[in-house]
Protein backbone atom coordinates (compact mmCIF):
# COMPACT_ATOMS: atom_id res chain seq x y z
CA UNK A 1 0.00 0.00 0.00
CA UNK A 2 2.76 2.60 0.63
CA UNK A 3 4.86 2.02 -2.57
CA UNK A 4 1.36 2.15 -4.05
CA UNK A 5 0.50 5.19 -2.43
CA UNK A 6 4.15 7.03 -3.39
CA UNK A 7 4.25 5.77 -6.74
CA UNK A 8 0.88 7.40 -7.23
CA UNK A 9 1.76 10.36 -5.53
CA UNK A 10 4.72 10.40 -8.39
CA UNK A 11 2.14 10.27 -10.92
CA UNK A 12 0.17 12.98 -9.86
CA UNK A 13 2.46 15.63 -9.06
CA UNK A 14 4.15 15.00 -12.66
CA UNK A 15 0.56 16.17 -14.02
CA UNK A 16 -0.15 18.76 -11.97
CA UNK A 17 3.95 20.45 -12.78
CA UNK A 18 3.11 19.73 -16.28
CA UNK A 19 -0.16 21.35 -16.01
CA UNK A 20 1.69 24.63 -14.68
CA UNK A 21 4.52 24.81 -16.91
CA UNK A 22 2.06 24.12 -19.89
CA UNK A 23 -0.35 26.70 -18.98
CA UNK A 24 2.19 29.55 -18.67
CA UNK A 25 2.33 29.89 -22.35
CA UNK A 26 -1.45 30.29 -22.55
CA UNK A 27 -3.21 32.67 -20.89
CA UNK A 28 -5.28 34.43 -20.36
CA UNK A 29 -7.58 30.95 -20.25
CA UNK A 30 -4.95 28.48 -18.74
CA UNK A 31 -6.99 25.75 -20.92
CA UNK A 32 -5.14 22.67 -19.34
CA UNK A 33 -5.74 23.95 -15.91
CA UNK A 34 -9.26 24.65 -16.88
CA UNK A 35 -9.64 20.62 -18.18
CA UNK A 36 -8.40 19.45 -15.14
CA UNK A 37 -10.71 22.07 -12.79
CA UNK A 38 -13.96 21.31 -14.18
CA UNK A 39 -12.77 17.60 -14.77
CA UNK A 40 -11.98 17.25 -11.54
CA UNK A 41 -14.77 19.07 -10.25
CA UNK A 42 -17.48 16.96 -12.29
CA UNK A 43 -15.82 13.66 -10.83
CA UNK A 44 -15.81 14.67 -7.19
CA UNK A 45 -19.43 15.94 -7.67
CA UNK A 46 -20.84 12.31 -8.81
CA UNK A 47 -18.47 10.55 -6.33
CA UNK A 48 -20.21 12.60 -3.22
CA UNK A 49 -23.91 11.81 -4.72
CA UNK A 50 -22.62 8.10 -4.65
CA UNK A 51 -22.06 8.28 -1.36
CA UNK A 52 -25.80 9.72 0.01
CA UNK A 53 -28.52 7.85 -0.03
CA UNK A 54 -30.99 7.72 -2.64
CA UNK A 55 -33.45 9.29 -0.96
CA UNK A 56 -31.97 12.66 -0.47
CA UNK A 57 -29.50 13.05 -2.84
CA UNK A 58 -29.99 16.03 -4.91
CA UNK A 59 -30.73 16.15 -8.42
CA UNK A 60 -27.28 15.15 -10.07
CA UNK A 61 -28.15 17.00 -12.96
CA UNK A 62 -28.70 20.41 -10.98
CA UNK A 63 -25.40 20.01 -9.17
CA UNK A 64 -23.23 19.90 -12.33
CA UNK A 65 -24.77 22.47 -13.93
CA UNK A 66 -24.29 24.26 -10.42
CA UNK A 67 -20.36 23.31 -10.40
CA UNK A 68 -20.04 24.53 -14.27
CA UNK A 69 -22.10 27.51 -13.69
CA UNK A 70 -19.05 28.36 -10.90
CA UNK A 71 -16.32 27.02 -12.89
CA UNK A 72 -17.64 29.60 -16.20
CA UNK A 73 -17.57 32.20 -13.36
CA UNK A 74 -14.31 31.58 -12.12
CA UNK A 75 -12.75 32.02 -15.71
CA UNK A 76 -15.27 34.34 -17.75
CA UNK A 77 -14.11 37.63 -16.03
CA UNK A 78 -10.67 36.88 -16.67
CA UNK A 79 -11.24 36.19 -20.51
CA UNK A 80 -13.30 39.54 -20.91
CA UNK A 81 -10.85 41.68 -19.22
CA UNK A 82 -13.34 42.32 -15.94
CA UNK A 83 -10.84 40.94 -13.21
CA UNK A 84 -12.51 42.79 -10.38
CA UNK A 85 -16.10 41.11 -10.97
CA UNK A 86 -15.08 37.72 -10.34
CA UNK A 87 -16.25 37.28 -7.04
CA UNK A 88 -19.25 38.85 -7.23
CA UNK A 89 -19.85 36.99 -10.46
CA UNK A 90 -19.05 33.86 -7.91
CA UNK A 91 -21.58 34.95 -5.45
CA UNK A 92 -24.45 35.46 -7.96
CA UNK A 93 -23.80 32.22 -9.48
CA UNK A 94 -24.22 30.45 -6.03
CA UNK A 95 -27.49 32.54 -4.81
CA UNK A 96 -28.53 31.50 -8.72
CA UNK A 97 -28.00 27.55 -7.98
CA UNK A 98 -29.89 27.89 -4.21
CA UNK A 99 -32.80 29.72 -6.10
CA UNK A 100 -32.76 26.91 -8.46
CA UNK A 101 -32.30 24.19 -5.90
CA UNK A 102 -35.56 25.99 -4.40
CA UNK A 103 -37.36 25.75 -8.43
CA UNK A 104 -36.54 21.98 -8.69
CA UNK A 105 -37.96 20.54 -5.64
CA UNK A 106 -41.30 22.89 -6.14
CA UNK A 107 -41.56 21.86 -9.59
CA UNK A 108 -40.97 17.65 -8.37
CA UNK A 109 -42.68 17.73 -5.27
CA UNK A 110 -44.88 14.95 -4.63
CA UNK A 111 -44.97 14.15 -0.68
CA UNK A 112 -43.51 15.31 2.55
CA UNK A 113 -39.85 14.58 3.66
CA UNK A 114 -37.16 15.09 1.56
CA UNK A 115 -37.11 17.92 -0.07
CA UNK A 116 -35.49 20.14 2.88
CA UNK A 117 -32.60 17.64 2.99
CA UNK A 118 -31.89 17.28 -0.81
CA UNK A 119 -31.80 21.29 -1.07
CA UNK A 120 -29.54 21.55 1.83
CA UNK A 121 -27.60 18.92 0.52
CA UNK A 122 -26.83 20.35 -2.97
CA UNK A 123 -26.08 23.83 -1.48
CA UNK A 124 -23.35 21.96 0.74
CA UNK A 125 -22.02 20.29 -2.28
CA UNK A 126 -21.94 23.40 -4.75
CA UNK A 127 -19.97 25.23 -1.09
CA UNK A 128 -17.61 22.58 -0.86
CA UNK A 129 -16.54 21.18 -4.02
CA UNK A 130 -17.57 24.84 -6.21
CA UNK A 131 -16.95 27.52 -3.57
CA UNK A 132 -13.97 26.42 -1.41
CA UNK A 133 -12.14 25.49 -5.21
CA UNK A 134 -12.74 28.71 -6.67
CA UNK A 135 -10.03 30.03 -4.33
CA UNK A 136 -7.50 28.06 -6.07
CA UNK A 137 -8.65 28.91 -9.31
CA UNK A 138 -8.06 32.34 -8.53
CA UNK A 139 -4.54 31.20 -7.88
CA UNK A 140 -3.74 31.19 -11.72
CA UNK A 141 -4.30 35.44 -11.77
CA UNK A 142 -2.43 35.84 -8.36
CA UNK A 143 -1.36 39.32 -7.92
CA UNK A 144 0.76 41.09 -9.76
CA UNK A 145 0.14 40.34 -13.10
CA UNK A 146 3.03 37.60 -13.30
CA UNK A 147 2.74 34.15 -14.31
CA UNK A 148 5.92 32.75 -12.72
CA UNK A 149 4.06 34.17 -9.47
CA UNK A 150 0.87 33.11 -9.84
CA UNK A 151 2.56 29.58 -10.71
CA UNK A 152 4.32 29.63 -7.56
CA UNK A 153 1.14 30.30 -5.50
CA UNK A 154 -0.89 27.30 -7.08
CA UNK A 155 2.07 24.99 -6.43
CA UNK A 156 2.72 25.87 -2.89
CA UNK A 157 -1.18 26.05 -2.21
CA UNK A 158 -1.13 22.33 -4.26
CA UNK A 159 1.99 20.68 -2.85
CA UNK A 160 2.54 22.09 1.01
CA UNK A 161 -0.75 20.29 1.82
CA UNK A 162 -0.03 16.95 0.22
CA UNK A 163 3.66 17.07 1.11
CA UNK A 164 2.16 17.40 4.71
CA UNK A 165 -0.51 14.54 3.77
CA UNK A 166 2.47 12.17 3.02
CA UNK A 167 4.38 13.41 5.70
CA UNK A 168 2.09 12.66 7.78
CA UNK A 169 0.60 8.79 6.70
CA UNK A 170 4.49 8.10 6.00
CA UNK A 171 6.07 9.11 9.86
CA UNK A 172 2.56 7.92 10.95
CA UNK A 173 3.25 4.30 9.84
CA UNK A 174 6.75 4.43 10.59
CA UNK A 175 6.41 5.68 14.58
CA UNK A 176 2.71 6.28 15.08
CA UNK A 177 1.18 5.40 18.46
CA UNK A 178 -1.01 7.68 20.06
CA UNK A 179 -4.44 7.88 17.70
CA UNK A 180 -5.74 11.33 17.22
CA UNK A 181 -9.32 10.74 15.95
CA UNK A 182 -10.01 7.49 16.80
CA UNK A 183 -13.54 7.19 15.97
CA UNK A 184 -13.02 9.42 12.44
CA UNK A 185 -10.69 8.11 11.17
CA UNK A 186 -8.85 5.61 13.27
CA UNK A 187 -5.49 5.18 11.68
CA UNK A 188 -4.35 9.30 11.90
CA UNK A 189 -1.77 9.33 14.76
CA UNK A 190 -0.37 12.91 16.35
CA UNK A 191 2.99 12.04 15.80
CA UNK A 192 1.69 11.83 12.12
CA UNK A 193 0.66 15.04 12.30
CA UNK A 194 3.78 16.22 13.77
CA UNK A 195 5.32 14.77 11.22
CA UNK A 196 2.67 15.98 8.25
CA UNK A 197 3.08 19.28 9.50
CA UNK A 198 7.02 19.33 9.82
CA UNK A 199 6.72 18.22 6.05
CA UNK A 200 4.52 20.87 5.33
CA UNK A 201 7.08 23.24 6.22
CA UNK A 202 9.98 22.31 4.68
CA UNK A 203 8.03 22.27 1.46
CA UNK A 204 6.59 25.77 2.27
CA UNK A 205 10.52 26.70 2.44
CA UNK A 206 11.42 24.94 -0.47
CA UNK A 207 9.42 25.35 -3.04
CA UNK A 208 9.24 29.70 -2.07
CA UNK A 209 13.39 29.37 -2.75
CA UNK A 210 13.24 27.29 -5.25
CA UNK A 211 10.21 27.66 -7.26
CA UNK A 212 9.90 29.82 -10.32
CA UNK A 213 9.14 33.14 -7.89
CA UNK A 214 8.97 33.94 -4.06
CA UNK A 215 5.74 34.93 -3.11
CA UNK A 216 6.23 34.23 0.43
CA UNK A 217 8.96 37.04 0.43
CA UNK A 218 11.69 33.94 1.39
CA UNK A 219 11.23 35.19 5.01
CA UNK A 220 11.62 31.77 7.00
CA UNK A 221 9.10 33.13 9.65
CA UNK A 222 6.57 33.61 6.76
CA UNK A 223 7.20 30.51 5.19
CA UNK A 224 7.21 28.75 8.27
CA UNK A 225 3.83 30.27 9.09
CA UNK A 226 2.46 29.84 5.48
CA UNK A 227 3.42 25.97 6.00
CA UNK A 228 1.87 25.13 9.07
CA UNK A 229 -1.53 27.04 8.82
CA UNK A 230 -1.82 25.34 5.12
CA UNK A 231 -0.70 22.40 6.24
CA UNK A 232 -3.25 22.24 9.53
CA UNK A 233 -6.34 23.30 7.30
CA UNK A 234 -4.90 20.05 4.76
CA UNK A 235 -5.28 18.25 7.77
CA UNK A 236 -8.88 19.18 8.80
CA UNK A 237 -9.78 18.86 4.78
CA UNK A 238 -8.84 15.12 4.70
CA UNK A 239 -10.82 14.95 8.08
CA UNK A 240 -14.09 16.77 7.23
CA UNK A 241 -13.86 14.21 4.37
CA UNK A 242 -13.46 11.47 6.84
CA UNK A 243 -16.90 12.69 8.51
CA UNK A 244 -18.62 12.41 5.49
CA UNK A 245 -17.29 8.85 4.42
CA UNK A 246 -17.76 7.57 8.26
CA UNK A 247 -21.64 9.39 7.89
CA UNK A 248 -22.13 7.68 4.66
CA UNK A 249 -20.97 4.30 5.72
CA UNK A 250 -18.34 4.40 3.09
CA UNK A 251 -14.42 3.73 3.24
CA UNK A 252 -13.82 5.76 0.15
CA UNK A 253 -15.38 7.87 -2.56
CA UNK A 254 -14.83 5.70 -5.17
CA UNK A 255 -11.98 3.29 -6.35
CA UNK A 256 -10.48 5.82 -9.44
CA UNK A 257 -7.05 5.92 -7.87
CA UNK A 258 -5.25 3.17 -6.74
CA UNK A 259 -3.65 3.43 -3.27
CA UNK A 260 -5.91 6.20 -2.22
CA UNK A 261 -9.53 5.84 -3.29
CA UNK A 262 -11.53 8.12 -5.21
CA UNK A 263 -10.43 11.62 -6.75
CA UNK A 264 -12.08 13.39 -3.86
CA UNK A 265 -9.64 11.36 -1.60
CA UNK A 266 -6.79 13.23 -3.30
CA UNK A 267 -7.85 16.93 -3.21
CA UNK A 268 -9.86 17.23 -0.14
CA UNK A 269 -6.73 18.68 1.66
CA UNK A 270 -6.42 21.58 -1.04
CA UNK A 271 -9.97 22.10 -0.61
CA UNK A 272 -9.52 23.76 2.68
CA UNK A 273 -5.95 24.70 2.19
CA UNK A 274 -6.77 26.62 -0.57
CA UNK A 275 -8.61 29.74 1.53
CA UNK A 276 -6.01 29.61 4.32
CA UNK A 277 -3.41 29.91 0.97
CA UNK A 278 -5.32 32.23 -1.06
CA UNK A 279 -5.41 34.67 1.79
CA UNK A 280 -1.61 34.05 2.96
CA UNK A 281 -0.74 34.86 -0.86
CA UNK A 282 -3.24 38.19 -1.13
CA UNK A 283 -2.80 39.91 1.70
CA UNK A 284 1.26 39.67 1.73
CA UNK A 285 2.74 42.93 0.71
Amino acid sequence: MLRTRLWMSAVLIAVVVGVLVVDQWLPPVFPFLLLVFAGLSVICTFELLRLLKPASRPSGWLCGAGIAALVAANWLPHLLDWPLAVWPLIAAAFAGFVIAAFLVEMATFREPGQSVTRMALAVWLLGYLGLLPSFLAQLRWLPPSSLDHSTAGLALTIFVPKCCDIGAYTTGRLVGRHKMTPVLSPKKTWEGAAGGLATAALAAVLLDRLGPATVLRQDAAIEIGFGLTVGAAGMLGDLAESLVKRDCQQKDASQAVPGFGGVLDVVDAILFAAPVSYVWLTTLP
